[in-house]
């Protein structure tokens, strides 16, 4: 069966995260990506550190050009590009691609259907100048804030920013091609990592709002229920635990054996267990204390009390769930290694939406690209000669 998004047409200019994670998303569910990339290839292909899995991440089973568009002809085959497309995603400085005469005013009038992306730092106002980044955008919009103990602000272990921006260009996007049914018409969509942060910590702002009192950094709260927290094992290991329900505190009750608790009408109810937390969990953790990782796992297991061994990004790689489901796919990187990367997480029909993902090498589909938009062979070779376009 094919692909939802099975013709669609989409070409970015982006870079690290937020951008190419819109075509990350439209490319596995069936649209046809095309990334453009500068003479040498993007920048984010050569990053060291925490930056070294992005382009294997983001950019799987996307077609790559790499085009000089500071030269009219790069600049001429990036509009020709666009004009054959449904969808233009780009995450690059206010104006930058306006100054190469790549703005939404110009290409769309020779593509009317044209539905461009713009992933921002912020949206329009007055902060719209400013360069953001996931880190930035944690700071100044309260989530690093929440995350942290009091007074030491901490960004959250993932680019969650940059990510959930990215899905929201994607709904977005979505939503236009919807409209487009309708209208015949394109039209240009954002979205930002300051208001994505914003939506975000809504929740906070939230509780402000009904109680009068602003909330406090997550590891400082006043939890909703008694029993939320980590807890030690026998071996030195970590399981969280979370009993959010009077039903499940009996079910936790019943599974420890824990006939006294279950009776004492101090913990009936959970607003009682909440208010008689510090009496209630010395007693939970010296109960968990007991039984070793795997131990407490198999009790819990089939309990419908919510758990989770604390696992790091490395665990993942044979986490059995993983295995079994198609969470995770083999990835050829363009050194020709293969891995094991996680799938879109979702499922259609009953599922998994995913395709056979290849990282293309910088220009890799230069050629064929240019073939397929009716440049000559000897044009080809001339734009090559000329450094105008790069292949790999």
């Amino acid at each position: 069966m094919a692909l939802p998004l099975a013709g669609i047409k989409v070409v970015e200019f982006t870079h690290m995260v937020m951008g190419p994670a819109v075509g990350a998303i439209l490319v596995e569910l069936g649209a046809d990506v095309i990334k453009v990339e500068p003479i040498g290839g993007d920048a984010t292909r050569r990053l060291l550190g925490s930056g070294a899995g992005y382009f294997p991440t983001y950019n799987r089973n996307k077609k790559s050009i790499v085009l000089n568009l500071k030269d009219p002809r790069g600049l001429d085959v990036a509009k020709r590009l666009v004009a054959k497309s449904d969808v233009l995603i780009e995450n690059f400085r206010q104006g930058a691609l306006d100054r190469l005469g790549l703005s939404y005013e110009e290409l769309s009038k020779t593509n009317t259907r044209l539905i461009y992306c713009s992933e921002k730092g912020f949206l329009s106002g007055p902060y719209e100048h400013r360069t953001a980044l996931d880190e930035v955008a944690q700071m100044m919009g309260g989530l690093a804030y929440m995350t942290g103990p009091p007074g030491k602000p901490l960004r959250a272990g993932s680019s969650v920013i940059d990510i959930s921006g990215g899905m929201f260009g994607v709904i977005a996007i979505l939503a236009a091609l919807q409209q487009r049914h309708a209208t015949g018409l394109g039209q240009k969509v954002s979205s930002s990592l300051f208001e994505t942060t914003i939506y975000m910590i809504g929740q906070h702002m939230a509780q402000m709002a009904v109680t009068g009192k602003p909330a406090a950094p997550m590891p400082a709260r006043i939890s909703a229920w008694a029993i939320y927290d980590v807890f030690d094992t026998k071996d030195e290991q970590q399981v969280f635990v979370g009993v959010v329900s009077d039903s499940l505190w009996q079910k936790f009750c019943a599974t420890f054996e824990l006939k006294e608790l279950a009776a004492d009408p101090d913990f009936k109810a959970n607003n009682q267990r909440v208010l008689a937390r510090d009496k209630l969990m010395p007693q939970v953790r010296e109960l968990l204390r007991r039984y070793t990782r795997d131990e407490l796992i198999t009790k819990l297991e089939h309990t419908g009390i919510p758990f989770a061994p604390i696992g790091r990004p490395e665990d993942m790689f044979d986490d059995p769930h993983l295995l079994a489901s198609g969470g995770l796919a083999d990835v050829t990187l363009s050194d020709g290694r293969t891995v094991k990367l996680p799938t879109l997480p979702i499922e259609m029909n009953g599922k998994r939406v995913a395709r056979g993902t290849v990282l293309a090498s910088s220009g890799e589909h230069t050629v064929e690209i240019l073939r397929r938009l009716g440049v000559s062979t000897g044009d080809i070779d001339q734009l090559i000669a000329d450094a105008v376009v790069e292949q790999s």
